[in-house]
């Protein structure tokens, strides 16, 4: 029993390794898909260095700040950067600490000063209101997002592919063994959420397999109103460019009426991966 208890422990200690999946080097800039952009060194409330990239939009009327999922980094969003970008939103992108060129080790309250180190860039450097700020949560991203909706104000708040806690995730990859009790981190988001007033837009695809659509339906019954729910088409990674016109045309009538005055390109845009 000792050693089953040890090795539990054991466990435990290494879900930073199995759960987050950070790549140090950027195999691509906004520069590579013909993005105007500037890179940018956030200094976190501990004194982590994040790297990040701000692409200008035709307006600064309404500003996207991305917080990714756990794996990769930001050179792997460029294609949904590009995207929004296309439809004249600025947006700012960076990565947590232990991700592409950002110093520092991953972990829950870490990346939580992540993101409040690239609101606050947003507001006290480049003068941004926040509320033209739209705080976008992708997958892991979600839970740092929405923890920052209840930390700092923002225009709104998107959720995307988003899981309702750590321990609920951990527990759909294993099935009928408990491991709720063993989970090394939070990550709630349908706790956050329960304390969100701003508007929020939840997006889901009942094809995803890696965070199951029940937890985007759980998401949307816990949040405040006003709320929308988009229902996607395509995987967990792939959904902005599977759902085409559904995709853009959900994010420009939601953040259109969070911004009422954001200066939005109403204009047709197609998805690259």
């Amino acid at each position: 029993m000792a050693l089953v208890g040890v090795g539990l422990l054991i466990l435990r200690g290494c879900q930073s390794q199995m759960f987050y999946h950070p790549d140090k080097s950027l195999a691509v800039t906004p520069a590579d898909v013909g993005l105007a952009f500037e890179p940018v060194t956030l200094t976190t409330s501990d004194e982590v260095a994040l790297a990040a990239w701000f692409v200008p939009g035709d307006s600064e009327q309404a500003v996207l700040l991305l917080c990714h999922g756990n794996a990769g980094n930001i050179g792997n969003r460029v294609g949904w950067v590009k995207l929004m970008n296309a439809m004249g939103f600025s947006v700012l992108a960076f990565d947590y600490r232990g991700y592409g060129l950002s110093g520092g080790k991953p972990n829950e309250v870490g990346t939580y000063r992540d993101a409040e180190a690239a609101w606050t860039y947003l507001v006290e450097q480049r003068g941004v209101d926040p509320s033209r700020i739209v705080l976008v949560g992708r997958s892991m991203g979600g839970a740092i997002a929405t923890h920052l909706a209840t930390e700092r104000p923002a225009a709104a708040l998107i959720l995307e592919a988003a899981f309702t806690s750590y321990p609920d995730i951990a527990q759909d990859k294993a099935g009928i063994f408990p491991v709720r009790w063993m989970a090394a981190f939070d990550y709630s988001t349908i706790e956050s959420l329960a304390a969100v007033q701003c508007p929020v837009l939840i997006m889901h695809s009942p094809a995803d397999t890696v965070v199951g659509y029940h937890h985007g339906e759980a998401l949307f019954e816990a949040a405040n109103p006003p709320k929308t729910f988009l229902e996607l088409t395509g995987g967990h990674n792939d959904a902005f460019v599977r759902s085409g016109d559904a995709y853009t045309h959900g994010i420009r009538a939601f953040v259109q009426a969070a911004v009422p005055d954001a200066v939005i390109d109403a204009s047709p845009v197609a998805a690259s991966e």
